[in-house]
């Protein structure tokens, strides 16, 4: 049995799926993370940055976040640390949890519900391989509560993956 949310965690997830519904309105795709610290402040908050003009497909939120808090805390802070996420990490996200050393994931929509929205857009072509199971293959722990909030979650993509369109 996975560890349940409490509260505080569905509080965060929450503001991660208000930034989430921010990044979609700045045209880009609705993900967003953010990095709260063990005395619950939040340390960055990230969206999904990986459309032009940047271009660059590896920044993702959960990825941006991690780095940005890994260049401002110690190695000690960030095990004490939570990341949450209006998705599930995918295995290039998690991996960036993984070495930056967060201790602690939170995500509010499965990968596999997200596949169900985005279909085989070329834009999110998903992993099937839950974050759990990256974590697992490592050599620290890292809690993982997830998924939860999944229909509020899933509210900014709604029409999103088909609107926009590929490759641009």
């Amino acid at each position: 049995m996975h560890p349940q949310p409490n509260g505080k965690d569905t509080r965060f997830l929450q503001h991660c799926i208000m930034l989430s519904r921010q990044v979609r309105d700045a045209g880009k795709h609705p993900f967003a993370a953010i990095v709260v610290d063990e005395h619950d402040n939040i340390v960055v908050e990230a969206g999904n940055d990986s459309l032009p003009p940047e271009g660059d497909p590896t920044r993702h939120a959960e990825l941006v976040a991690a780095a940005r808090a890994a260049r401002l805390l110690t190695p000690a802070q960030l095990a004490r640390c939570t990341l949450y996420s209006s998705a599930e990490p995918c295995a290039m996200c998690a991996g960036a949890i993984y070495w930056c050393g967060i201790g602690r994931v939170v995500y509010a929509l499965s990968e596999h519900r997200l596949l169900t929205l985005t279909g085989d857009h070329p834009e999110n072509p998903t992993f099937a391989l839950p974050c759990r199971e990256v974590f697992a293959r490592g050599q620290r722990r890292i809690e993982v509560v997830g998924p939860c909030l999944e229909d509020e979650a899933a509210a900014p993509h709604a029409g999103f993956w088909r609107t926009i369109s590929p490759g641009a």
